[in-house]
């Protein structure tokens, strides 16, 4: 179905106002999203259908990216959404900064990736400071030892038990 006949019958279903057909509504915009990422009137209209729902979390995500948003409903996609690394995952942008139609929608996408990759940076750090010392590593190699010595003295145990018991 062509784009501009689904965006029709999307609005025809959010103007009938029952659940069943904004619903309906919303099944085709995520649709549409999903195969056309990046047109920023599709996140809109998306957008406007969650805030028919009362969704402001979802309302917020898909207006992320608008020159015109409500704060409040940011502030609930970023409470549902708490770190950067989340909040451009659940974008679902695919073109990177450059495929954004806007310079708004540009300079919120950069942000939101420089605050990913800062995130990406102290969680690598983090990483890095837990690595294990030689000590830590020496007892865990010790223990290792300990566990095959003991496998190899039950099994000669076992086939020395087994020899006794056939021979005797």
């Amino acid at each position: 179905m062509p784009v501009e006949l689904t965006l029709r019958r999307a609005a025809e279903e959010v103007g009938r106002g029952d659940l069943a057909s904004v619903l309906r509504a919303r099944q085709r915009l995520v649709g549409l999203v999903a195969s056309y990422p990046d047109r920023l009137d599709l996140r809109e209209r998306l957008a406007e259908v969650y805030r028919v729902l009362g969704d402001a979390a979802q309302a917020g995500r898909w207006s992320y990216l608008s020159e015109v948003r409500d704060d409040a409903e940011v502030a609930a996609f970023e409470r549902a959404y708490r770190t950067p690394l989340a909040r451009l995952a659940a974008m679902n942008w695919v073109s990177g900064e450059a495929g954004a139609a806007t310079e708004t929608a540009r300079e919120r996408l950069v942000a939101l990736r420089n605050a990913a990759n800062a995130q990406l940076s102290a969680e690598l750090a983090v990483a890095d400071d837990r690595d294990s010392s030689w000590g830590a590593n020496a007892l865990v190699l010790l223990g290792l030892v300990v566990v095959l010595l003991c496998f190899v003295v039950g099994a000669v145990t076992i086939v020395m038990w087994g020899y006794r018991w056939l021979a005797g």
